[in-house]
């Protein structure tokens, strides 16, 4: 992948203090119960306590980020997601407003509370911030699906593709749905849908991406497929107990993943992502 040829965004930041007041998960659940209380939905209770944090007095600094490679990868591919979102959304007539990206060691503490890189790369929609441990590519490599640079690529685009969620609603109406009782988890459950519709977004960036560089090279789309499939909730699942429970499914499976990274990255087209809608997953 010539990933060299993209713009550097200047979104990618190093995990450090952003404000005065800091929740934990003590916190998160405090505000959850009462928005609950006072008819107003967890998403917006958190994002008036990010208001707040953003307003407090500052307590520290983000650090100064490694000037190497895996920084800049980051800081190109974040950028061409900025470049190719910003051009969706001005003609649909709207504006695309970017994320910031942070890069941590071992743990971080975000809106949406403590994680630690366990958790995997992850998007928190109180602080519209999108998380990635500096260890995770060496997991990828050494575990889930090989590696590589589309492959990594494929994960940034992904959480980036829950901003865009984030941004147009989509997070909203499923806690709303989910408050009137709707499924969140299991194979048709409306995380799978929203998990899927992030990897559709994921292949819509990169069929962008690839008009405008010409950037991927022979194996780049077997890289981004291979990862795809290889954290499915069955084949996850399998490795972790020996069995597969579709009711506890969370992000799809190895063929649904894949399924939908393809139809974004075939069309290119945003409206071919409705998963909430699709039949068949």
């Amino acid at each position: 992948m010539k990933w060299r040829d993209a713009r550097r965004s200047d979104n990618v930041v190093g995990a450090g203090g952003r404000g005065g007041l800091r929740l934990g998960i003590g916190g998160i659940a405090v505000v959850v119960v009462l928005g609950l209380l006072l008819g107003r939905s967890p998403l917006e209770m958190l994002g008036l306590v990010t208001q707040i944090e953003q307003q407090a007095p500052a307590g520290g600094s983000e650090q100064a980020l490694p000037d190497n490679e895996t920084t800049d990868f980051v800081r190109a591919i974040l950028g061409e997601t900025e470049d190719i979102w910003s051009a969706i959304f001005e003609k649909a007539g709207g504006h695309y407003e970017a994320p910031k990206l942070v890069l941590f060691a071992g743990s971080v503490q975000t809106a949406c509370g403590g994680a630690s890189a366990a958790s995997g790369p992850f998007y928190c929609p109180g602080d519209q911030r999108v998380y990635l441990d500096t260890g995770f590519f060496a997991d990828m490599k050494a575990r889930l699906g090989g590696g590589g640079d589309f492959a990594y690529a494929y994960v940034i685009a992904h959480e980036v593709g829950h901003h865009v969620q984030n941004l147009t609603g989509v997070f909203a109406r499923t806690e709303q749905a989910r408050q009137q009782g709707a499924s969140m988890q299991g194979a048709d459950g409306l995380s799978v849908r929203q998990e899927l519709q992030a990897d559709c977004y994921a292949g819509v960036w990169a069929n962008r991406a690839q008009a405008r560089h010409q950037w991927l090279e022979a194996g780049d789309i077997e890289e981004a497929l291979n990862t795809a499939s290889a954290i499915g909730d069955d084949r996850l699942q399998h490795e972790a107990q020996g069995t597969i429970v579709p009711d506890a499914f969370t992000h799809g499976t190895s063929a649904e993943r894949v399924r939908w990274f393809k139809t974004g990255f075939d069309s290119g087209e945003v409206a071919r992502c409705d998963t909430f809608s699709a039949a068949r997953l």
